[in-house]
């Protein structure tokens, strides 16, 4: 059972809100995102009226979905957990406790945005994130790792500089030439449904969940897909109680690595923040400078 948190709808702008759903179970979820979207289609149709978009920020009890177009031969082995086939685009993949996944319900019209904008917009915005914790956050055996899109694959993936790029003092993140970069794996990622120019589905970011369910999947459609998290990479808070018993012990929660712990709800709050200026128009997207698979 869906189950919302306190203060579960908060506005973020005139034309945009968040909803919060904790330990929610996929199959209701989807069916309230899809009434959802039929209900503003047919609100904007009928009567002209333009609704606010929504951000769906979703704790999902662990599920295995499989998109609209999705093989089964992408499932390596069946487990308790259940497999759920849904209208999203891409292949196989799970959601679970410890993964943030974020919904976006936008009417892409009204913001003219392409397809391809919303997706360059969702990876931007992990990138954007992604970095920022690692320059902020990170562990003493993570410098020079960062995130970015891939040309033959949608989401966001995490790459380790070579000793020559570390060594070169004009280098930066922006203009590292993938020939000196290593892909590590996948963090993040992403399918979205469009009906009648409004988009549902949206991105899952994995932060400290158990990596081990990816084991019984070809993650997304690709076999030996190394699936990476956030709290490997980034001094963050095991989970909600670890934080909890943190914050009652010392109002600063320096880790063994002296490293202040970044929190799960600080991390969704930098990609709220992000997402909706984007959406407001205050962040533009970049030229389009994704990773080959090295």
């Amino acid at each position: 059972m869906n189950t919302l948190m306190p203060n579960a709808t908060q506005p973020i702008s005139d034309m945009l809100v968040s909803r919060s759903l904790s330990a929610a179970d996929y199959v209701p979820t989807l069916d309230a995102m899809l009434a959802r979207t039929l209900e503003r289609i047919a609100l904007k149709k009928e009567q002209s009226i333009r609704t606010a978009d929504e951000l769906w920020i979703v704790d999902h009890n662990d599920v295995y979905t499989l998109g609209q177009a999705g093989k089964e031969e992408h499932i390596l082995r069946h487990t308790d957990t259940p497999i759920i086939k849904t209208d999203r685009g891409g292949q196989v993949t799970w959601h679970g406790h410890g993964q943030v996944v974020l919904y976006w319900l936008f009417d892409l019209h009204s913001l003219g945005w392409s397809v391809r904008t919303l997706v360059s917009h969702a990876e931007q915005a992990i990138e954007d994130v992604t970095n920022d914790c690692l320059q902020s956050h990170a562990l003493s055996n993570t410098a020079g790792i960062s995130a970015h899109a891939r040309r033959d694959a949608p989401g966001v993936y995490l790459y380790a500089n070579t000793p020559k790029t570390l060594n070169d003092s004009k280098s930066s993140i922006k203009d590292t030439d993938t020939d000196d970069t290593i892909m590590l794996g996948k963090m993040a990622s992403l399918g979205f449904k469009i009906k009648q120019g409004f988009s549902y589905h949206g991105i899952a970011i994995n932060l400290n969940c158990d990596l081990s369910a990816f084991n019984a999947i070809n993650p997304c459609g690709y076999a030996g897909m190394q699936m990476l998290r956030l709290s490997d990479f980034v001094a963050m808070q095991a989970n909600t109680e670890q934080s909890n018993s943190q914050q009652q012990q010392s109002s600063t929660h320096i880790n063994p690595q002296g490293k202040n712990f970044l929190s799960y709800e600080q991390v969704i709050q930098k990609l709220l923040d992000n997402i909706a200026d984007r959406h407001a128009g205050r962040i533009e997207l970049r030229d389009i400078e994704i990773k080959e698979n090295r």
